[in-house]
């Protein structure tokens, strides 16, 4: 009777006063002492007693074989087989948090669940004396009637961490066993291998030893062009858990370290370039839905053979992933990377063979074509593709194949000289120099013919002497309106003259037509290059030109005055027109600028420069926001907007940079 009264007397009381009446329950019922309703009355506030928690009630505390504990807490029967029950004590509001979690991923589920007795013997049973802790809890966490703040966390000596939750976005390993030796695969999480930059590059922008293989900050983001920025790739090979501890550093010098963490990123490198090659043919040229908005030759154009070059690519990456995982010590790769440009990488040439193919469908598609334009749009926006547009995955090859000789490079400056090594490095150095300079052959040898297929098809020579203008030796320097300076004519001539003509500038002449449609122009006159002469000049906020032709078609002096746009406009033609007699090469004059590309650039114009991020161009001129400057890596020279690049200001760096393009073209012969 005693304990039913217990319980009713206590079933609306808070937590706290629950334990409380535990606590004198306790103390109440001592022998010759017997329980009555003043003893289980409302204690006066005057009189009250200091809280106690149940944990360190004296009933807790109490060494015996009895514990008084509320009745609605307790069974009445007891597990099966079981003869022994340990209590694990965990502090509230972590027991709390792992009981509604584990709730919240059943909803189902609830705690009358874990008492079942059914017949059958229900899994779920668990010990009852710990469900009916975990079961108060919730009640401790819900209840707002009581001042949270008199509760104290449980005091414990070691208390045991949950274990984290996996992150949703982490790739898993799926069927493929992570390598313990080394302290897990980088293939785990892939990047975009637009948005990195191999650290072994670095030493073309910073010039100082210790910066290199270091983390680098990611320039202000800019809705570029292709790319917006970019970060270092993966870890190093100095942080490789095998590395620290078999105290590898310990026992190599500062130079076979470098030389180690740049063999270790052309294989990091090799695997984020493959991951996004896959991206390209999974999402982009296997897509039914893009595929049904072409034809078959514009489906050709846009993705070429890059289903080959993604194969190749498979298979170089393993052979070095193979090498890696015999010693965390790589000896050296350099052998493979000579096989594979001398006998595999021959694919490479095809594709930049297409370039000029691939970029002109691009732009015709995405200009008449609605349907393919909401198709890719959609496909872009997929988090698959990283938000990247596609134009940066078709690019990826001509990428990789400019970066991989600077690589090499930077091997071969931190091998040994006269040692093995260092002359196997300086061969497949030699081999993928060649690629790259047969791959940008390839490009401008396409895109010349038939750019000069085109133009000789649109020009009407009519009373001049005609010559025959495709050549291989011939290609298009710049191509536009110049409006003639009319202040210069009489009044007659002003009546009857052209108000502007159009000129085309090509390597070798210079050829003055009138439009006469779209796609149609009558030729004036022309003259070689040699016999132009141009004077720039500048009155009233005018930008004038003059160019004096000695002697023209007709074998006499001609003199002709525009007017050009702005002083930007000027300086590209005049620049144009003059390039014949620029020499081959700049390179010995140290004190020109240099600038890095911090985002590919495509170019729009023929006297634009392509880009490729991290590359270096050396800046002639500056004008308006635009540079005009040399590639150094093959002397290719143009024109690029000024906010794709940044200077170069560490003398070291700008010293280094010209010792190494010096290397490259005498490996090449360019």
């Amino acid at each position: 009777m005693t304990h039913r009264h217990s319980q009713g007397s206590m079933g609306d009381q808070s937590p706290l006063m629950l334990e409380e009446r535990l606590s004198q329950l306790h103390v109440n019922n001592q022998p010759g002492r017997s329980l009555s309703n003043t003893d289980l009355s409302q204690p006066e506030e005057t009189n009250r007693t200091p809280v106690v928690l149940s944990t360190k009630s004296d009933a807790a505390c109490k060494l015996g074989t009895h514990q008084l504990i509320p009745k609605n807490l307790a069974v009445s029967s007891r597990p099966k087989n079981r003869h022994h029950t340990t209590v694990v004590t965990l502090p509230v509001r972590l027991e709390a948090q792992k009981s509604t979690q584990r709730l919240s991923h059943n909803p189902e589920i609830s705690w009358e669940d874990y008492d079942s007795d059914g017949d059958d013997g229900f899994s779920m049973r668990r010990n009852r004396r710990n469900k009916s802790y975990r079961a108060a809890v919730p009640y401790f966490e819900s209840d707002t009637s009581f001042n949270k703040d008199l509760l104290q966390p449980v005091s414990e000596e070691r208390t045991p961490s949950p274990k984290p939750a996996p992150s949703p976005g982490r790739k898993r390993t799926l069927g493929r066993k992570r390598n313990q030796r080394h302290g897990g695969s980088f293939k785990d999480d892939p990047r975009f291998y637009q948005e990195i930059k191999e650290r072994g590059l670095q030493s073309n922008a910073v010039g100082t030893e210790n910066d290199e293989f270091t983390q680098t900050e990611m320039p202000e983001e800019d809705q570029g062009i292709v790319v917006k920025s970019y970060k270092a790739a993966y870890v190093t090979w100095s942080q490789l858990p095998v590395v620290q501890e078999m105290g590898i550093l310990e026992t190599i010098s500062p130079e076979e370290r470098k030389r180690q963490e740049v063999i270790f990123e052309i294989m990091t490198s090799e695997y984020s370039y493959l991951h996004s090659l896959s991206i390209l043919v999974r999402h982009f040229k296997a897509s039914d839905d893009l595929r049904k908005t072409m034809t078959a030759t514009e489906h050709h154009h846009l993705f070429s053979n890059i289903s080959v070059i993604q194969a190749v690519s498979k298979r170089f990456f393993e052979e070095l992933e193979r090498r890696h995982q015999l010693d965390p010590v790589i000896k050296d790769i350099s052998d493979i990377v000579q096989d594979y440009a001398a006998n595999h990488f021959k694919p490479y040439i095809v594709y930049c063979s297409n370039e000029t193919f691939q970029q002109r469908t691009l732009q015709k598609l995405l200009a008449s074509n609605t349907a393919f334009k909401e198709v890719l749009k959609k496909i872009e926006s997929s988090p698959e593709c990283g938000g990247l547009p596609m134009i940066s995955f078709l690019i990826l090859p001509m990428q990789r194949a400019t970066r991989l000789p600077l690589l090499m490079d930077t091997i071969c400056q931190k091998t040994p000289k006269q040692t093995t090594n260092y002359y196997a490095a300086r061969w497949a150095l030699k081999e993928i120099s060649k690629l790259v300079k047969s791959c940008n052959d390839g490009a401008r040898r396409m895109e010349r013919t038939e750019q000069m297929y085109t133009i000789q098809k649109q020009m009407e020579f009519g009373r001049i002497k005609p010559f025959p203008l495709v050549s291989a030796s011939r290609w298009l320097l710049k191509k536009g309106e110049l409006a003639i300076n009319l202040e210069e004519l009489g009044l007659f001539w002003k009546a009857f003259s052209h108000k502007s003509y159009w000129l085309f500038v090509f390597n070798d002449v210079l050829i003055v037509t009138k439009r006469k449609s779209e796609e149609s122009y009558v030729v004036c006159d022309y003259a070689t290059l040699e016999n132009v002469e141009v004077v720039e000049e500048q009155a009233d906020s005018k930008h004038y030109l003059r160019l004096t032709m000695k002697p023209n078609s007709e074998g006499r002096c001609e003199q002709m005055a525009f007017v050009s746009e702005n002083k930007l406009d000027r300086a590209r033609w005049v620049t144009a027109l003059r390039r014949h007699k620029q020499a081959e090469s700049i390179l010995s004059n140290d004190e020109l600028p240099q600038y890095e590309a911090t985002k590919a650039y495509m170019p729009k114009e023929p006297d634009e420069l392509s880009m490729q991020q991290a590359e270096v161009v050396i800046v002639l001129q500056e004008v308006e926001g635009w540079c005009y400057g040399e590639r150094m890596r093959d002397g290719e020279k143009g024109w690029f907007p000024a906010s794709c690049a940044t200077q170069i200001t560490n003398p070291t760096a700008l010293e280094s940079n010209i010792q190494q393009m010096e290397r490259l073209r005498k490996e090449t012969n360019v």
